[in-house]
């Protein structure tokens, strides 16, 4: 016999969520949400992110690998890759979705929230480990590279000056988005670490910033005048919280 006095747990929350709760513990879990709000706002938002991503994965599992996919790692292992991509994405916007601060208006859907963040996350992880050609334009012709992306993306993209994080711009590119061209742009410290910010059309015209992490990557992701922002570097949040603040700060008024 459970004894309900004691606290649900975040663990209990997300087995409750994933109905993998012991029957004997699922009416103490329904009793604590009841009785805190919160924690059952928490709660529907991760099944409303969870259903949108069986949504959007779901008809696709089966399917065979385009061909323009087919390399050696993923035409071994295609459905392995595809059910790890979608519980890797599931795990981390469950567990960030709700961390993050407000910026103005509000929040994001979770299928922009997703679409972006998958993409940048994606982007990231292919760039940023390219040494020799990490980007088309360099980041010392920032001005063409500024003026270049926003003449193909349609909104005012600008490189934000993050030195007071110590990082500098190593350039940028042009990259296919959920709906539409985005760009990308990355920036390097001394020791090696690397951000990148990927821009792209958001439905949303602006959101709550949120946090996730998958395959030791984070992401900060937010949305303004209808662009969608997605700030990607190392798993540190207060790291990538501190970034994401200073290019807020210079990119809320660029939007288009």
């Amino acid at each position: 016999m459970t004894d309900h006095r004691i606290p649900v747990t975040e663990d209990e929350l997300h087995a409750y969520v994933d109905n993998e709760l012991p029957a004997e513990r699922r009416g103490d879990v329904e009793a604590w949400l009841a009785a805190h709000p919160d924690d059952a706002g928490r709660v529907q938002s991760w099944r409303a992110m969870a259903d949108a991503l069986h949504a959007r994965y779901d008809s696709v599992a089966d399917e065979p690998v385009p061909k323009r996919l087919e390399i050696e790692r993923l035409v071994r292992q295609p459905r392995k890759w595809i059910y790890g991509a979608i519980a890797a994405t599931l795990v981390a916007f469950i567990a960030g979705g709700g961390v993050g601060w407000v910026a103005r208006g509000v929040a994001a859907s979770p299928s922009a929230f997703q679409n972006l963040t998958v993409d940048a996350l994606d982007a990231h992880r292919l760039y940023v480990v390219e040494v020799r050609h990490p980007v088309e334009v360099p980041g010392n012709e920032r001005a063409h590279l500024q003026q270049w992306l926003t003449k193909r993306c349609g909104w005012d993209v600008r490189a934000p000056e993050l030195d007071a994080t110590g990082l500098k711009l190593v350039g940028g590119r042009l990259l296919p988005g959920p709906t539409g061209p985005a760009s990308f742009l990355m920036y390097e410290s001394a020791s090696g670490e690397r951000f990148t910010l990927y821009t792209s059309r958001a439905k949303t015209k602006s959101a709550q910033m949120r946090y996730t992490a998958a395959e030791n990557s984070g992401a900060m992701y937010w949305s303004e005048d209808g662009v969608g922002y997605v700030l990607s570097g190392p798993t540190d949040k207060d790291r990538l919280n501190q970034v994401a603040r200073l290019v807020y700060d210079q990119t809320e008024k660029t939007g288009g």
